[in-house]
């Protein structure tokens, strides 16, 4: 990514505030650790500096007051914003390389990740600005995908969305299981819950699309939605062998979709939502509020439910609650 400094001031809106000796740099980065003699350091810390420079740094973008005890022979190069700089920057190189961004939704994504046999032909973005960076502009991808909806609207103004539309159908499904059938195939009782088909159909459509290579054999339920069968003393036992199911989900829809797919599948199963407090869920007059797992755990101990479907926590607070019946 060799460019001139001249260059580098217009994309980025920057002001050089010195007659610096070097005209161009050879790449760039934001962390000090990953500086090579030529490069250009984006200052996300003011305090990184000394080291970038130190490591052969030929020009620093920065904000803020800059160490005036440091070499004037580099570029020095004063922006409002050393994150919109980079950001400018890089939509600059994206242009360049013809790179396309698609924002998933968090399921898609999981989905994604799940179904994908090789990922040599697309870069999954993580969601810290500075990773990001780092892995667009030294990357020889063109394809990008993530979730984080600010992070990827600031990368380009309107990321690529995958289409609502999707060819595939449901064969036969429980809250847990699902059966459906795509491409002609049918893929029998997965794990699964059965409004996120969308989202799954969805992703293979996309896979289909870029030409990228994936297997339905291995579904499973995704991070946001994790049941787990437990006794009467909240003990994790094999699926389907207990009429009570604690439900962790990580977002609220889902808690809707499912309490509604309970009430006219199981109209005689009472089912509980455990939030933080002032926790607003749609249909849900009385959730049990809990500012601790501690108290999640009591909640659960002492209600009869059905389904518990437990917001913003994980399945290790039932480990959590067996390592303290070990200390007792």
């Amino acid at each position: 990514m060799k460019m001139k400094i001249s260059d580098l001031i217009n994309i980025t809106g920057g002001t050089l505030d010195n007659e610096p000796q070097v005209q161009a740099i050879e790449s760039a980065t934001v962390f000090p650790s990953k500086v090579e003699r030529g490069d250009l350091f984006f200052a996300a810390r003011n305090e990184d500096i000394p080291a970038a420079v130190e490591r052969g740094a030929y020009a620093v973008i920065y904000a803020g007051e800059r160490p005036r005890d440091l070499d004037e022979e580099i570029a020095w190069i004063e922006v409002d914003s050393v994150k919109e700089a980079a950001f400018r920057l890089l939509r600059y190189v994206m242009l360049r390389k013809e790179a396309e961004v698609v924002l998933l939704r968090p399921h898609e994504e999981s989905f994604l990740k799940m179904i994908l046999t090789h990922k040599s032909n697309i870069a999954f973005l993580p969601r810290e600005w500075t990773k990001a960076f780092e892995m667009i502009l030294n990357s020889d991808q063109r394809l990008f995908v993530g979730s984080d909806r600010e992070l990827l609207e600031t990368i380009t103004p309107e990321p690529i969305r995958l289409e609502e539309e999707a060819e595939g159908q449901m064969i036969s499904d429980t809250l847990f299981r699902s059966t459906f059938k795509v491409h002609g195939y049918i893929y029998q009782q997965k794990e699964m819950a059965p409004f996120h088909l969308s989202h799954l159909l969805r992703v293979v459509d996309f896979c289909d699309r870029e030409e990228l290579p994936y297997s339905l054999d291995k579904i499973h339920y995704t991070r946001h939605f994790q049941p787990v069968f437990v006794d009467g003393k909240l003990e994790s036992i094999p699926k389907g062998s207990s009429d009570r199911v604690v439900i962790f989900v990580d977002n609220l829809p889902d808690i809707v979709q499912a309490r509604e797919y309970v009430r006219y599948q199981s109209s005689w199963a009472r089912s509980i939502v455990l939030t933080p407090p002032k926790t607003k869920v749609e249909n849900v007059e009385r959730p049990y509020w809990f500012h601790t797992p501690e108290e999640a755990r009591e909640i659960l101990k002492n209600t009869h439910f059905n389904y518990a479907f437990v917001y913003s926590l994980d399945r290790e607070m039932l480990k959590q609650m067996r390592e303290e019946r070990t200390l007792f």
